[in-house]
């Protein structure tokens, strides 16, 4: 989706319309192909932000606190979100391990810290250094931020091993869960035309 000035293109047939105002909630469709334009939210950048700055407390506890504790024959084990990374390196599984550490924990901050450093600026009324590029990062990255994907080997994990050992979830299984909300709310939350609008047409700041 490219938008100049009052302008924008239409991502799949790239028919350009005049940008109009919305209500609340509406959406605007390319009128040859039907394909979605933009869409009217109300408090986008106020909205996405306090998503973004819960997001990292978040990962913060999701990362230091425990995930798992294991009880077995009167052992007990406790595992963190980097310890299924450390797992697989340690039994060779160095791609594995380096894809899991990327959409787990990597993409996910990046992603995160992009938006926060594009937005806050944005709420004070200043526009970032490079923040176009740093946005089109975070554009890039959102979908390899997979962590509905770690969260579904996690339940995976729990449901076969509960019959042999004695699992308890721990603050950071519950923030980890949280994350992937907020992370979704965040995305849905967002109008890119906050961030386009404020660009100057004769350079990037």
């Amino acid at each position: 989706m490219n938008i100049h000035a009052d302008l924008i293109a239409c991502h799949e047939c790239d028919l350009l319309h005049q940008i109009v105002a919305l209500d609340s909630g509406s959406q605007a469709n390319c009128i040859r192909c039907g394909a979605k334009l933009y869409k009217e939210i109300r408090n986008s950048l106020d909205r996405t932000l306090s998503l973004t700055v819960t997001g990292l407390i978040l990962f913060l506890l999701a990362n230091f606190y425990p995930l798992l504790t294991f009880e077995m024959q009167g052992r007990s084990q406790q595992n963190n979100l980097i310890s299924g990374v450390l797992e697989f390196f340690s039994s060779g599984f160095w791609g594995l391990g380096i894809l899991v550490f990327l959409v787990s924990i990597i993409f996910p901050l990046i992603y995160l810290l992009g938006m926060a450093y594009v937005l806050v600026p944005l709420r004070m009324g200043h526009k970032p250094w490079k923040m176009i590029s740093v946005f089109k990062v975070v554009d890039y990255l959102r979908p390899w931020a997979m962590i509905e994907v770690y969260m579904l080997g996690i339940i995976v994990a729990i449901v076969k091993l509960s019959d042999f050992a004695t699992i308890t979830p721990g603050i950071a299984l519950f923030s980890f869960a949280g994350l992937f909300v907020v992370i979704a709310a965040a995305n849905a939350s967002l109008d890119p035309r906050i961030v386009w609008r404020s660009v100057d047409i004769d350079g990037e700041y």
